[in-house]
Parts: C-alpha cells; structure tokens; sequence
C-alpha cells in the first residue's frame, strides 16, 4: 500500500514537471514567464518564490475546500476563496522573510508580489480539487508544479541571454524572438506527451 501511494506521488511530481508544465503545456503563468526572463538570476529568484508560495497555497487552499467551504456548503465561492488565501498568504510570506532574513527578502521583494496575481497558484490550488487529491498529493503537487515553472523560466531566461548577443534580425528583435522561443520551447516539451509515467514507477 506504502509503495503504491509512494509511485502514485511520483507519477503526480514528475507529470507536473514535464508532461503538464504550467508553463509550457497548460499556458499559465505566462505574465511572470515572459516578463522576468531577461537574466538567469532573476529568473531563479521568481522560480524559487514561485515554489514556496504554490506548496503552501496548494496545501492551504485544499484545507479551506474540504474543511470550510464544503461543508459550509459555500462551494461556490471557491475561486474567491482562493484568490484570497493566495494573497494572503503572499503576505504573509512577504512579511515573515522580511523579519527573518532581509537579505532575501531584498533578494525577493521584487518577485513575490508578483506571484499574487500568477495564475499558475490559483490554477495549481483548482486543479488540485478537480482531479481529486488528498491533502500530500496537492502539496507535492503544487512543489511539482512550483519546480516546472522553475525549470521553464531558468531554461528560457539562458536562452534569452544568449540570443542577446545573437545576430537577430531587426524585426525580430526583442520580445517578438522571445514570444517565438518561447512556441519553440513549447514544441520540445511535446516530446513528453503520451509518457507513460505510471508503467516507469509500476503503476
């Protein structure tokens, strides 16, 4: 029973990562994607803010759902709900690094705003009720789905580094070569569609 609860999490990990990329495969996220991808540095410190947030939102938004909202039968104000569980727990994460550690929160102001208004944490904390999760499987993911983003951005940030220096054509030049490496980068994780994770972990 252990074993298969554990395959089932790493089916749920690595599809969010690679088969269903918030970014890449299910277009969300993409303010945050194509807006602070210009340098690698900064394109890790939002990943990393983006993963801490979507962990506990996932898990924060599914008590919420199944402990007040369901049984208060207040269902439908689950988006409202989570917008505002969302927000503020952004602030509270602001405000706790700022206390703890002002250097990261130098490091991370500028990005954790920003994560309020990314769809991808309201789109991680929905899909978590809609296709069924318990309270570990929606936290590992929202880990999952804060990794993919964080891989996605990384990943498109050092390609935009390079095509800086790059003979680009002038009409091209800017954020339309961008939005096109951004499809093509899109394209090369279609590769992972049809992957049967579930056969590699034994399911």
């Amino acid at each position: 029973m252990g074993g298969i609860m554990v395959a089932k999490l790493m089916v749920i990990f690595f599809s969010a990562i690679l088969i269903n990329n918030f970014v890449l495969t299910r277009f969300l996220g993409i303010c945050p994607f194509l807006g602070v991808s210009q340098q690698i540095e900064t394109a890790i410190g939002m990943g990393l803010a983006v993963v801490f947030v979507l962990t506990l939102a996932s898990a924060m938004t599914w008590v919420v759902q199944h402990l007040i909202l369901v049984p208060l039968g207040l269902g439908f104000l689950q988006t409202v709900a989570f917008i505002l569980v969302i927000a503020a727990l952004v602030q509270l994460v602001e405000m706790v690094i700022q206390k703890v550690s002002p250097t990261l929160y130098k490091a991370l102001g500028v990005y954790l705003p920003l994560i309020t208004t990314n769809c991808a944490v309201l789109g991680a904390a929905v899909l978590n009720i809609r296709e069924g999760y318990t309270l570990v499987e929606s936290t590992v993911h929202g880990a999952a789905a804060g990794v993919g983003f964080t891989m996605a951005i990384v990943l498109f940030a050092g390609i935009r580094e390079r095509l800086a220096y790059s003979p680009v054509p002038v009409s091209f030049k800017g954020f339309p070569i961008a939005l096109v490496t951004a499809g093509l980068l899109s394209i090369a994780f279609l590769g992972f569609a049809g992957f049967n994770l579930g056969k590699l972990f034994g399911m």
